[in-house]
């Protein structure tokens, strides 16, 4: 009779993540006053047909491209368009990784980034952004800060250049992190004066080694971290693994289980085997393989949950709470260890 079909779907999924996370898709706002289409969607620059976009945005978009994402989505506005809220609210039913605003002013930074981190917080997307000189303080913003990147005869500002970071980190497979990250095609940038401190403030620098520029650490602009919210919350590598798994888990519950299976134990067994084999399936590239990656049901909140209705669990056992399940509703909970990339070196020598 072979596996259930929810099976075969989360196998497939931890089978193919690395290529997926490698591939994944660039968001671009441009103001354009060449046409008078709303969107454009590429796969590649010969995608492009000739007199859609001006030098300047057609300069942008070869830029993400750089970076291999599988998709280039691109939102055009009027020049003359006074903000962002018309591509922005086109964008919200759509399915990208990283926007970028290449031109942004100062003034439409923080809106953008307000939408950004609501869309995240609120609605549960797995959307990020590059923007240029914000302090969002948030996983879901990366804060890119340097200025005067030289390429050729051309120099770039911050705001401009938001495109090929953006496309950097869509191409990006998860075995890697954006850290020390080449872009071959910069000749001089003008270097920050305390890296250090900078990186610390959750911006993304690019930085020289004296032969190539490169990305100094990648980070995003989070820079309060709780209990909750560790350290690791900081690294674009391990968010992008967090949004990665949350996206498969999503989209397949809610394909394959809402409104359609009833909401008994046994299901939920079937349903949580199905994600502990997904999650067994990313040990060693994604997650760390010596760690209990594992999920089950909520025992305390499933508990709470019948108590807020007035019934007295007090005398049921954990496996006992796990086996009355509530409603519809389907409450599971577990811990995983995600793996970062190898970016710090302490090597001591005795002689």
């Amino acid at each position: 009779m072979g596996l259930p079909e929810i099976n075969i779907n989360f196998s497939s999924l931890s089978v193919s993540a690395i290529q997926r996370s490698q591939r994944g898709i660039v968001a671009l706002i441009l103001k354009d006053d060449t046409g008078d289409f709303e969107t454009r969607e590429y796969r590649t620059v010969t995608d492009i047909n000739d007199g859609d976009w001006t030098a300047g945005n057609m300069d942008y978009i070869e830029k993400a491209f750089l970076g291999v994402p599988s998709k280039v989505i691109i939102e055009r506005l009027d020049v003359s368009a006074a903000n962002y809220n018309d591509a922005l609210t086109r964008l919200a039913s759509k399915r990208w990784n990283y926007l970028a605003i290449p031109g942004i002013s100062n003034a439409e930074v923080s809106h953008v980034s307000t939408w950004l981190k609501s869309q995240r917080d609120n609605n549960k997307k797995t959307f990020k952004a590059v923007l240029p000189n914000s302090e969002s303080d948030h996983a879901g913003i990366i804060n890119f800060t340097t200025e005067g990147i030289e390429v050729g005869d051309t120099t770039y500002s911050t705001s401009e250049y938001t495109a090929r970071i953006a496309g950097v980190l869509a191409g990006l497979p998860l075995t890697r992190s954006s850290t020390y990250f080449e872009l071959n095609e910069v000749d001089s940038i003008t270097e920050s004066e305390t890296p250090d401190a900078d990186i610390d403030a959750g911006q993304l620098i690019l930085m020289s080694d004296g032969e190539k520029v490169k990305i100094g650490r990648g980070v995003n602009s989070l820079t309060t971290t709780t209990v909750e919210k560790g350290e690791d919350f900081k690294k674009i590598k391990i968010i992008e693994g967090h949004d990665l798994i949350r996206e498969d888990i999503t989209r397949t519950f809610n394909d394959n289980y809402v409104g359609k299976v009833n909401n008994s134990y046994d299901n939920q067994v079937l349903f949580i085997t199905a994600v502990n084999a997904y999650l067994n399936g990313l040990l060693g590239e994604v997650l760390d393989g010596a760690s209990d990656n594992k999920i089950d049901v909520d025992v305390e909140a499933q508990r709470k949950a019948w108590e807020s209705q007035g019934t007295d669990m007090s005398e049921f056992n954990e496996q006992q709470v796990k086996q009355k399940s509530y409603g519809s509703k389907v409450f599971i909970a577990g811990k995983l260890k995600f793996l970062d990339a190898v970016e710090d070196l302490n090597f001591n020598i005795s002689v």
